[in-house]
Formats: structure tokens, sequence, C-alpha cells
């Protein structure tokens, strides 16, 4: 092993991150310090402050940092509709950047050498975690124990905690749910147990966030969002911070079947791995979103930023926000919403996300040239033959010589 005298590990408090800080300290010998984010999981994250005590570590950050989360990473990224694969709608692959963010700094803060994660080697976030903290700084260690251990499942996990006396709750440990999972105020995500076979159906109990659509209410639910510059900021008029704003979008959107998704993706590494997701908030949005960009972008704007979208998903997904390509296509659509303002009205109903009603000041929509009453001559039809005969001029010339369409 090569010399490392601290590092800050990313530390959920479980299993898995329990037993990388002892395997850190008794293989590196080195200090740990361990980081742990709230970014909306849902569960209490102080509590893993008396369990990093319990193995000796004595630089220990718990830090909220959901407003944080969603005001600089999840409305950036809805702003340009981002969908992977046309899909998911990015709830792990967006949280990885800040969580590398702070790792570094924190390393910065406290004279750490190195860094580490408990990403496995198969999967996307080793490769989220690692490019952010290399792009920020790029001369920093990173150790990935999954990629240098021989614990290969869960039962080793346990032995080596029993062998070396690392406080874990084995009776809540034999009673874990098969899947794995990874939650935080954008999404839930489930991967392992029945879902490895890609023919098994998602069973019913595993969903935590939503009911199913069958048993939502029969009465639809109205709401009406806000947006400003293309960001939404209050939900039927009651203006909200970012994350408590999506928190609540979560609990509607969950009460009315809204927000599931299975999917078969196609994982940075080269595999193919099937999930499942619950997005309830972010589901809402984007339909909202969507919307109110219906009336207020130009349509080449709006043509272009959807042709951008999937690279700019490509990119979060992968890992790079941290990158100059990622940063490039952010200017270019942070500055397409300087008009996206208004108010959209939306209906969830069993599932669905159903737009009822938009309305902007700054609307493009003219009903004076749209309306199919007499118009009083704010468009003149016959204008049309002249733009269909020149769009068609191509056309006519390749026909006209015998070219076989």
């Amino acid at each position: 092993m090569s010399a490392v005298n601290k590092v800050v590990l990313a530390y959920s408090g479980g299993l898995d991150t329990s037993v990388i800080v002892r395997w850190l300290q008794d293989e590196y010998n080195c200090e740990v310090v361990t980081f742990t984010a709230d970014i909306g999981q849902g569960e209490e994250v102080e509590p893993a402050r008396a369990k990093a005590e319990a193995l000796g570590v004595k630089e220990i950050y718990i830090e909220d940092l959901r407003e944080d989360y969603v005001a600089n990473y999840v409305f950036p990224m809805f702003r340009a509709n981002a969908i992977y694969e046309g899909e998911y709608l990015l709830g792990t692959s967006i949280a990885r950047p800040l969580i590398a963010r702070r790792l570094v700094e924190i390393a910065e803060e406290t004279g750490a050498d190195a860094i580490s994660h408990g990403a496995t080697g198969k999967g996307n976030d080793q490769v989220r975690f690692e490019l952010g903290a290399y792009a920020l700084k790029p001369g920093i260690k990173v150790i990935a124990p999954w990629r240098e251990w021989d614990l290969t499942s869960r039962d080793t996990l346990m032995a080596y905690c029993a062998e070396r006396n690392i406080p874990v709750d084995f009776s809540s440990a034999k009673k874990k749910s098969p899947f794995s999972m990874d939650a935080n105020l954008l999404h839930i995500s489930y991967e392992g147990g029945n879902l490895e076979d890609p023919w098994s159906e998602a069973e019913e109990d595993m969903w935590r966030w939503s009911v199913s659509p069958e048993a939502a209410p029969d009465e639809p639910t109205y709401i009406e969002i806000d947006f400003i510059n293309g960001d939404p900021v209050a939900i039927d008029g009651v203006e909200k911070t970012p994350a408590t704003l999506l928190e609540e979008l979560n609990k509607l959107g969950g009460a009315n079947g809204v927000g599931r998704l299975d999917l078969v993706e196609n994982r940075y590494v080269g595999m193919k791995s099937r999930g499942c997701y619950e997005t309830p908030g972010g589901t809402i949005l984007l339909k909202a979103h969507r919307a109110i960009e219906s009336l207020t972008l130009d349509r080449e704007v709006a043509h272009l930023k959807d042709e951008l979208m999937p690279k700019y998903a490509e990119l979060v997904y992968n890992g790079y926000w941290w990158s100059p390509e990622r940063k490039m296509l952010q200017s270019a659509i942070d500055d397409s919403q300087t008009t996206v303002n208004g108010k959209v009205r939306l209906k969830l109903y069993k599932g669905n996300v159903i737009v009822a009603g938009r309305q902007a000041e700054n609307t493009l929509f003219d009903d004076r040239i749209a309306t199919f009453e007499d118009d009083g001559g704010a468009y003149n039809q016959a204008d049309a033959e002249g733009f269909i005969k020149l769009n068609a001029l191509r056309l006519r010339i390749a026909a006209s010589k015998g070219r076989k369409l």
C-alpha cells in the first residue's frame, strides 16, 4: 500500500462503509475522516456520528446539503429537460458531483491526502465520484476498497465485522431489503433481488414513495407551479425553497401513483443493468417545465435544446458534471431560460401528469394569429403558397430530373 496519512470517506453509517472505515485503518494505517451528506434520503444521518466515533474516528462531518443539492444540481439539470435513454431522470447520477465536491473540499480542510468511497467496481458511481474528484483536485489519491479487497459478499462483510468487533446491528442487517437502494430528494432507486431477472415484475411491496396507480385516489389532484427563469419557485401560489418544493411535489406525486419507472439501462462501464426508480416530484417538474417552455421559448431554441439534451444527459449519467463541455452546454441552456417565466396547472391522476393549463406574461403564443376564427388580417393565408413552393423547390427539381424517392 502506498503511504496515506489521512483519508476522507463518504460514509453512510451502514454495513459497507463501516467495514471500509476499519479496513482503511488496518490496511493503510491511516486516520479516517468521515463525511455524511443529508441530500434528502429520508433517513436520519446524525446516528452516523455515534457509529463513526465507535470506530475511533476523530473528525466527523455531517452536513445538510438538501438546498444546495436541489438548487445547484437538480434544478440546473431540469432546465435542460435531461432524460437518459428516453426514460431515466438521473436521480442517482446528479447527486454524485455534489458529494465528490465536498469530499475534495473536506480533504483540503483537514489536510487529507486521499478520499474513499463505497462504490463497487461494477457500477457507474465509482466513475462519477472519481471523475469529479480528479477534475476538482488533479493530484488527489482515490481509494476504492471494492476494487482492492477480497470481501465479495454481504456474508463476508458481516464476518469481517464479527472478527474485528465492528459495531453493526446484525439483527437489522439480516432483515435488510433484498434490493440495493439509493435515495435522495429527487428519487429512490432499486436494484438486485428479483430485479436481476428482466422478465420478473417488480413486487408491489418494494415501492416506498408511491402508491400504485390502481390504488391512487379516484379524484384528480390539481396543482399550479410558478416558474422564474426556468426554475420552479412556488406551488399553488406559495413560495418555497428548492428543497421544500421538491419534497412537496414528491408527496403529491407519490400519493397519486406518479413517477414509477422500470428500466434496463446501459451503464457507462459497459454492461446492461435493470433497475426500478421512483421520481414523483421530478416527473411532475419535467412535465411542467416543458409546458411553460412551450409558451415562452422560440421554436428553433426549443428544438436546439432538444437536440442537445441527450448529450447533456449522457454527460451527467457518465460522471462529467465537472467538465468543460457540460459547463458550455449549461451556459447555453441557462441563457435560454431567461424568458421561461409563468404558471402551469397540472392534473395528477392515477400515475399520470396531465397539463391542464399554462400562462405567461411574455408568451409567444399569439391568439390573434393562431385562432381558427376571423383573425382580422393578422395572418395572410395566401403567404403560405410561396412558403410551400420554395420549400418544395429541391423536391420538384429532383423529381423533374427523374430521381426516384
